[in-house]
């Protein structure tokens, strides 16, 4: 089977807003999703690991996983904890269901406003749909920039083709996420990602394709953010970074921004977009985490307009990520890239706005680049080969 390279173009230039909606109520559901509610909660109960006395909020969208918010509020209380009632994104009111003083008190808050109000919540649960554009997730991102709380990013989005084209979520994918949610091995996964960080700590790491990227790099004490879905509140006095108190559910990827001045080589890229234009052959060529040079066979000027536009940030190495859940990888039969790159022996290589992950660059520009065909060397010592997990 022949990979290709993925390439997801997302800038995020501070535009964000709430988009406004109908009320819609509790019971009246856009899609039946034949999902476990009392699995999924039971699962992000014991992921949480609560302390009495916690406040939690739970931030929604109407609609599909409505049935988990009742769950998850009972076994909040269950825990000891405050269930402090749950927000939607995309309108003034609400199910009556989900409210409560606090909530109702957060209405017509604006962003600045609510990361006062959400000051003493201890934990944000950020329920399918909603994404950091939305108000309430801004506010909650604010105060994770001030060391403040944690939050838990569960949602079953990110899933693309082969080509880079978003694949529709549809049953069988839910079935897919939910599988990966569930039947993790959270404390396998743990281990082989701190063994992978203490080894990336000492060495050169070289990730390849048969392409022709060759890109090397070092992080030396640069934090690394490992995403192996433990959301307590122990875990979140280790962080870092914003992302180490943002934690992803389902699990899997580890993610570093490299020493700037280490990153050197070249990225190969296949045919794809560029400012909404197509792009072919493009190799960009990277010295001390800058782009020093670019060509194409087509398209070269669509290239710059997009990273010129995004100014320094669009000319700079972003991240690195890879995937170590078995769980989220490719599949052999009808492949397709599940997760962002969660699953095991996806990288992510990135440009743009590495600010989120204790980086250097500013200025809010980010494009991920997924390479599900790539090996990852460090040192003397292949952790992936084309794609296929191999770790010591």
């Amino acid at each position: 089977m022949k990979k290709v390279l993925l390439l997801v173009s997302l800038a995020f230039f501070s535009l964000f807003g709430c988009q406004p909606g109908t009320n819609q109520p509790a019971a009246e559901q856009r899609v039946s999703l034949p999902l476990h509610w009392g699995a999924i909660s039971d699962q992000l109960i014991k992921e949480m690991n609560l302390q009495p006395g916690e406040r939690v909020l739970i931030v929604a969208q109407p609609g599909d996983f409505d049935p988990l918010i009742s769950k998850l509020g009972e076994d909040i209380l269950s825990a000891g904890a405050v269930y402090l009632g749950t927000i939607s994104v995309d309108s003034t009111s609400w199910p009556v269901a989900w409210q409560t003083d606090f909530t109702r008190a957060s209405i017509g808050k604006t962003r600045k406003d609510l990361t006062t109000y959400f000051n003493d919540v201890d934990l944000g649960i950020m329920l399918p749909e909603v994404s950091p554009s939305n108000i309430p997730y801004e506010s909650m991102r604010d105060l994770l920039m001030q060391g403040k709380g944690r939050t838990i990013h569960f949602h079953w989005s990110g899933a693309y083709d082969l080509s880079g084209k978003p694949v529709p979520i549809d049953s069988a994918i839910h079935q897919f996420y939910q599988k990966a949610l569930l039947q993790t091995d959270y404390e396998k996964l743990s281990a082989v990602q701190e063994q992978f960080e203490k080894a990336i700590r000492a060495e050169w790491v070289i990730v390849t394709t048969p392409a022709g990227t060759h890109v090397k790099f070092r992080i030396g004490d640069r934090p690394v953010t490992k995403q192996d879905g433990d959301a307590s509140n122990t875990h979140s006095k280790g962080a870092r970074n914003l992302i180490d108190r943002e934690v992803e559910l389902p699990a899997g990827a580890i993610r570093v921004a490299p020493i700037e001045e280490s990153v050197e080589g070249t990225i190969v890229f296949p045919t794809t977009e560029w400012a909404g234009k197509k792009v072919e052959g493009l190799v960009v060529r990277l010295q001390a985490g800058k782009i020093t040079s670019m060509n194409a066979n087509a398209g070269i000027e669509a290239v710059k307009e997009e990273l010129d536009r995004a100014g320094e940030a669009g000319h700079s190495f972003r991240e690195f990520a890879l995937g170590f859940n078995p769980a989220l990888a490719i599949p052999e039969q009808q492949p397709w890239i599940p997760y962002y790159g969660y699953g095991a022996g996806v990288v992510r290589l990135s440009l743009g706005d590495n600010s989120e992950l204790g980086g250097k660059v500013t200025g809010g520009y980010v494009r991920w680049n997924f390479f599900p065909d790539a090996t990852v060397k460090v040192g003397q010592v292949i952790w992936v080969k084309d794609g296929k997990m191999v770790a010591p």
